[in-house]
C-alpha cells in the first residue's frame, strides 16, 4: 500500500477509536470521522465498506493482537501464579499506553465478540486456558476454569473501569502486583463443601 494510503487509513483509525470512546460508535457518524482525521468521506470508504465494517475491524485486529501479547506473557512463566502476575501486568501496561484502545475493546466487546471467528485466539481464551493448566497442574483447586477466568478478568477489568471513571487513579501499572495477589487469591482459594 502507498505511504499516503497507509497514513491516510492510519489517520482515520486513530479518530475513529478517539471518537468512539468519547461518542460512542452509535453517536458518531462517518462525517465525524472523516472530518477528525481530515479526509474526504470517500477516502473513508477506499478503505472500510462501512462504518460497522471500521468498527470491527479495530475490534478484531487489536483485540486478537492483544490476545498475543497476553499469551506472549503468560508463556514466559512457569507456574500459574507467575502467568496470571504476568497477564494482570500486560493488561495494566496496555492501559496505562494506551487508554484510547483499552476503553474502545471494553466498551465494544458486547457487541462485537460475537462477529469473532469461534476459533479466534482472545485474551479470555488464553486466560481460560492458563487458568486449565494450572487445574492440570494441581495449582488452583479443581473448578470450572471459565469461572477462574472470569474472577481473574473481572478484578483486571472492573479495576481499569474504576480507572476510566475517576475512582482509582491511573497509571494501574504500580498497582498490578496488587491486582494479580488478589486474583491469584481468588483462584487459588478452596471453596467451603457444599
Amino acid at each position: 500500500m502507498p505511504r499516503d494510503s497507509t497514513d491516510t487509513r492510519h489517520r482515520i483509525e486513530t479518530e475513529a477509536l478517539r471518537l468512539f470512546v468519547e461518542r460512542g460508535a452509535d453517536g458518531t457518524s462517518v462525517r465525524d470521522i472523516a472530518q477528525g482525521a481530515r479526509v474526504a468521506e470517500g477516502a473513508l470508504y477506499r478503505h472500510y465498506v462501512s462504518k460497522d465494517a471500521l468498527v470491527a475491524h479495530l475490534f478484531a485486529t487489536n483485540y486478537t493482537r492483544f490476545a498475543g501479547e497476553l499469551d506472549a506473557a503468560q508463556r514466559a512463566e512457569g507456574t500459574g501464579k507467575g502467568k496470571v502476575r504476568a497477564m494482570v501486568a500486560a493488561f495494566c501496561r496496555f492501559f496505562d499506553a494506551d487508554p484510547v484502545l483499552f476503553r474502545f475493546l471494553l466498551f465494544q466487546q458486547h457487541g462485537q465478540l460475537a462477529r469473532l471467528p469461534e476459533d479466534a485466539a482472545t485474551p479470555v481464551t488464553v486466560l481460560h486456558d492458563v487458568m486449565t493448566g494450572a487445574i492440570e497442574r494441581r495449582e488452583i483447586p479443581r473448578r470450572d476454569p471459565a469461572l477462574a477466568a472470569a474472577w481473574v478478568m473481572g478484578l483486571v477489568l472492573q479495576t481499569a473501569t474504576f480507572a476510566v471513571y475517576g475512582r482509582v487513579t491511573p497509571p494501574l501499572v504500580p498497582l498490578s502486583p496488587e491486582i494479580a495477589e488478589a486474583a491469584w487469591r481468588a483462584v487459588s482459594t478452596p471453596l467451603p463443601a457444599r
